[in-house]
């Protein structure tokens, strides 16, 4: 049964206060340094043509060392038997959808959480030297599925993993982008353009810890992490209002609860609570967060105040509290792109279309 809330359901919602002391499933996320695991090695070496990384995957291949982390089989497979369509993209799609409802878990859905991991499985990028992104789907190994940003995701792919089997022919790339698309349209939010094309490499194409935000930071990191990938300012804010869904969990990211009152529901909330809410210190012995003052049920992080202290982030933040419609557009845009950094352009073989048979409209170009 999918979630996907219309904008009418959506407007008539009323604010529920969420129960404290529930956990949480941040975005931006505190990064814990991995204290046990050593160093990745460093990537392959790319040669002309992509030659040099077909080279690395067969060798890596042959050396063992491409083990896949929940049955240990050889992951580095880039082409189905048979030449999926959108057709079957399009039952992916819905297979993904059956499983966001799950009653007992946060606020009874896996979306949120399956929303982060498409983001972090993605944000990883640096346009610097081209490693990281959705591309190889280095999550599935060990290290990186230990980084402190990741904590807790272990879920999102457990619960990806049937899918996977269903669908043996998808790369864990593309499952993981296509569920993070899912997740935003079928919560109420805009249509995400999306092609298939990711392949799936090898432990040693791993990106070190620390690429990802840090939620204890200011303007300056987010400018350094999301500039890393290519984005500016209006799309570093646009992205960030993801945190309209899900909630941050005290043993994961060591925060604590919901950013609005609907988690489960696409929206731009999150602007509209940040920038006109009365915000407090929590006063708690967990790390340095924000509080709503009305309802203490509510949560900021430093990162996110760090938007309506820096005055060309708030410019952006309240455009999007005045236009839902305008964030809608923005975070279409900037999310699409962010699900394809990393992906050499020759992988994909078509063009961006939209996937899901209630997915009302493209969104303008």
């Amino acid at each position: 049964m999918s979630l996907r809330i219309t904008p009418v359901l959506r407007n008539v919602a009323t604010r529920r206060v969420v129960v404290a002391g529930r956990a949480a499933t941040p975005l931006l996320r505190r990064g814990f340094a991995d204290q046990a695991a050593p160093p990745p090695p460093p990537p392959p070496k790319k040669e002309g043509g992509g030659n040099g990384l077909l080279l690395a995957l067969g060798a890596a291949a042959a050396a063992g060392a491409a083990y896949y982390f929940y049955n240990q089989e050889s992951s580095a497979k880039s082409t189905a038997p048979v030449e999926p369509t959108k057709a079957d993209y399009e039952k992916v799609y819905n297979a993904i959808t059956d499983i966001f409802d799950k009653e007992g878990y946060d606020d009874g859905s896996l979306a949120p959480i399956i929303l982060r991991l498409a983001w972090h499985a993605s944000g990883t990028y640096d346009k610097a030297d081209g490693t990281g992104g959705s591309n190889h789907a280095t999550m599935r190994f060990p290290n990186e599925a230990g980084h402190g940003g990741n904590a807790g995701l272990g879920v999102a792919r457990d619960a990806l993993e049937p899918i996977k089997k269903q669908f043996p022919w998808i790369s864990y790339g593309d499952l993981w982008t296509l569920a993070g698309v899912a997740a935003i349209q079928e919560t109420g939010g805009p249509v995400i353009l999306w092609r298939p094309g990711r392949i799936d490499g090898v432990e040693a194409q791993q990106t070190p810890d620390g690429r990802l935000p840090d939620a204890a930071q200011g303007q300056s990191h987010i400018r350094d992490i999301f500039g890393r990938m290519g984005f500016n300012d209006q799309e570093m804010v646009a992205l960030i209002g993801a945190h309209a869904l899900g909630r941050c969990h005290t043993d994961r990211s060591g925060y604590e609860g919901p950013w609005t009152f609907s988690p489960v529901t696409f929206s731009n909330e999150f602007y509209n609570l940040l920038l006109n809410d009365a915000w407090q210190w929590k006063k708690w012995k967990g790390p340095a967060q924000y509080e709503d003052k009305k309802t203490k049920s509510l949560m900021m992080l430093p990162a996110d105040m760090a938007i309506v202290q820096d005055k060309e982030f708030k410019k952006w933040a309240q455009v999007y509290a005045k236009d839902e419609q305008k964030f809608f557009d923005d975070f279409s845009k900037a999310f699409a792109t962010l699900l394809e950094l990393g992906v050499p352009k020759d992988q994909f073989k078509s063009e961006p279309y939209k996937v899901g048979q209630e997915a009302e409209a493209a969104p303008a170009k």
